[in-house]
């Protein structure tokens, strides 16, 4: 059975679909997308967006521990430029997980994950 990332309770409240990847960290036993992330009212630290965005941002860290192997099918390491000037990597356009295998993937590429934890999100603000 596959599950989507919306049905994860570390993940409630978080749209990862205009989150922005600034980077990605690997290591032995985790990975992190370190993001700005879109929260949706739902969760405790959503607020109001500021003035001209669409969304509550904020900085945060989606976290995969217990990291037991990681396969990457594609990788792009080209950077986006917004209005500001800010650059990322892109946007998360899926995250799924099927037998204890994260698929996730995105316009930085895509990446299986496999290991026994659910994802988690940490905020940096």
């Amino acid at each position: 059975m596959t599950r989507e990332y919306m049905s994860y309770p570390n993940l409630d409240g978080l749209y990862l679909a205009d989150s922005y990847v600034l980077e990605i960290v690997e290591s032995a036993a985790e990975i992190k997308f370190v993001l700005e992330a879109v929260l949706t009212p739902e969760h405790p630290l959503y607020h109001a967006p500021a003035a001209g965005e669409q969304y509550c941002y904020v900085g945060g860290e989606l976290v995969f521990s217990g990291v037991l192997g990681v396969e990457w099918l594609g990788r792009s390491f080209r950077k986006y430029r917004d209005d500001t000037g800010t650059e990322d990597l892109g946007n998360i356009d899926s995250l799924t997980n099927t037998g204890g295998v994260y698929s996730v993937a995105g316009d930085w590429g895509s990446v299986r994950i496999r290991s026994d934890a659910d994802p988690e999100f940490r905020t940096s603000d």
